[in-house]
């Protein structure tokens, strides 16, 4: 384990992996254009939002290095994901609105290879032992992969983003009937493999034939925290707010017992 990655072991089937919460520029901040703009895409308090999965026994890894440095749910390799899509790269060059990160050159082949040996290698050896230590213990378990973004990004997708995005690769990561229990504990506002599909976590640990199930959800903020409707140094990121997250966080608790349930 380093000091960017943060494990709270649980010996339930379930691991909850959180790879966008972390706001850490690793040192990085003069070569941001800024470090707010840095940090403005991760994905905001979704540490606190799911902080009742431990009391479910869920494992929980997460990093706290920002995706702005490296972003954990990228192919390795730098191939897109969604090809012919706009995105993100391994390292980004811009955020999510397209907005220039660096103020100077970008990071080259070699700063890439560096950040991903000291920051992504890390993170993803702790899933990869957990997942072992699990399924020695159960059967099959779940990997559930957690993220939000702003509800409204017109060069990623258009319109307003549904409350809840279940990605599983068109099933190819995990069981249908995991899939059909996660969408019949969330509400009508959801899509099941829309505009996401389920990063590179999903993609790369997913084996439902060798009981190892995985599924992403991504939230919109606006359902756990008072979204603006054009966030700036002033009004971004929200403040977290129990109260204002009581109704989302009763139902992701019911989405991770559905997980528990499926994976018993």
């Amino acid at each position: 384990m380093t000091a960017f990655v943060h494990l709270h072991r649980g010996d339930a089937p379930l691991i909850v992996a959180m790879p966008h919460t972390g706001t850490d520029l690793a040192g990085l901040d003069a070569r941001f254009v800024s470090p707010w703009r840095a940090r403005r895409d991760a994905d905001w308090h979704i540490d606190r939002l799911y902080a009742f999965a431990a009391d479910l026994g869920a494992t929980i890894v997460r990093t706290t290095v920002s995706r702005s440095v490296i972003d954990a749910n990228r192919d390795p390799s730098g191939a897109s994901l969604y090809p012919g899509q706009a995105t993100t790269e391994l390292c980004p060059t811009t955020t999510f609105d397209g907005e220039p990160l660096y103020a100077g050159p970008a990071r080259d082949e070699a700063e890439i290879a560096r950040r991903r040996a000291a920051f992504f290698d890390p993170y993803h050896a702790a899933i990869a032992a957990e997942i072992a230590r699990l399924r020695a213990a159960h059967p099959r378990i779940v990997l559930y992969d957690a993220h939000s973004i702003r509800s409204r990004i017109p060069r990623l997708f258009d319109g307003e983003l549904p409350q809840f995005n279940i990605g599983t690769n068109g099933d190819a990561t995990c069981d249908p009937a995991l899939t059909a229990a996660v969408s019949t504990a969330c509400t009508a506002d959801q899509i099941v493999n829309g505009r996401f599909r389920g990063g590179w976590t999903t993609r790369h640990y997913g084996r439902p034939a060798s009981g190892i199930h995985a599924i992403q959800m991504e939230l919109a903020i606006r359902g756990y925290a008072p979204e603006p409707a054009a966030p700036d140094e002033t009004n971004w990121p929200p403040a977290f707010d129990p109260a204002f997250a009581a109704p989302l966080t009763a139902t992701l608790r019911n989405v991770l017992n559905a997980c528990l349930d499926f994976a018993k």
